[in-house]
C-alpha cells in the first residue's frame, strides 16, 4: 500500500478539505507519524502536522505562533520535496499556499482556509471520507483543543513531574 493511501493520511486530507478541522488533522497525522517514524522531527509527515497546527493557531488569532509553525512546515516541505509522502500532492501549490499563509498571518491578516492540494489519485478516497464527516460549527473548531478530554494528558504530566521529583 502506498503511504498516502493509509487511513490516517486520508483522514488528514478529509479533515483539511472537508470540514476544515485542523486540530483533528494534527491529531490523526501525528498518530501516523508516531507509528512509522517516532522521534524523527524531519519526517515529511511532521511538516504536514505543522501546517495543520499553524492553520489552527491562525484561526484562533495567534498570528505569531501561526507564522512560526508555518515557517517550520515550509522548511520541512522544502527539505523533503522528493518524499513519497508528497507524491499525490500538487507540491508547488502546497508551497505557494503555505508561503501565502505565512505572509498573511505575519501581516495580521484575517484567517482563511485553503484546500489541501491532492491529485486525482487521492480524490476518490478523500471524497468518500469527507462524506462521512460530521458537520461542525466554527465555534467548535475554534476551541476544540479546550473541549476535548485531557485527563490522560494531565495524568501523564503529573506522573512525569513525580518521577522527576524522585530523582
Amino acid at each position: 500500500m502506498h503511504p498516502q493511501h493509509h487511513t490516517l493520511f486520508i483522514d488528514y486530507c478529509a479533515y483539511f478539505n472537508g470540514n476544515e478541522d485542523f486540530f483533528e488533522c494534527h491529531e490523526v497525522l501525528e498518530e501516523y507519524w508516531k507509528d512509522i517514524a517516532p522521534g524523527d522531527k524531519n519526517h515529511p509527515l511532521v511538516g504536514l502536522v505543522q501546517l495543520a497546527t499553524g492553520l489552527y493557531h491562525w484561526r484562533r488569532g495567534n498570528q505569531i505562533g501561526a507564522t512560526r509553525i508555518l515557517q517550520k512546515a515550509l522548511k520541512n516541505f522544502e527539505f523533503n520535496k522528493e518524499s513519497v509522502f508528497y507524491e499525490f500532492l500538487d507540491f508547488e501549490t502546497l508551497l505557494i499556499q503555505t508561503k501565502r499563509a505565512i505572509e498573511c498571518s505575519k501581516d495580521n491578516g484575517e484567517f482563511y482556509a485553503f484546500k489541501f492540494p491532492i491529485t486525482q489519485e487521492l480524490q476518490p478516497l478523500v471524497t468518500a471520507r469527507i462524506n462521512t464527516l460530521p458537520t461542525t460549527d466554527n465555534e467548535y473548531l475554534l476551541h476544540k483543543h479546550m473541549l476535548r478530554d485531557r485527563s490522560h494528558i494531565l495524568a501523564e504530566r503529573l506522573e512525569n513531574k513525580q518521577r522527576k521529583s524522585r530523582r
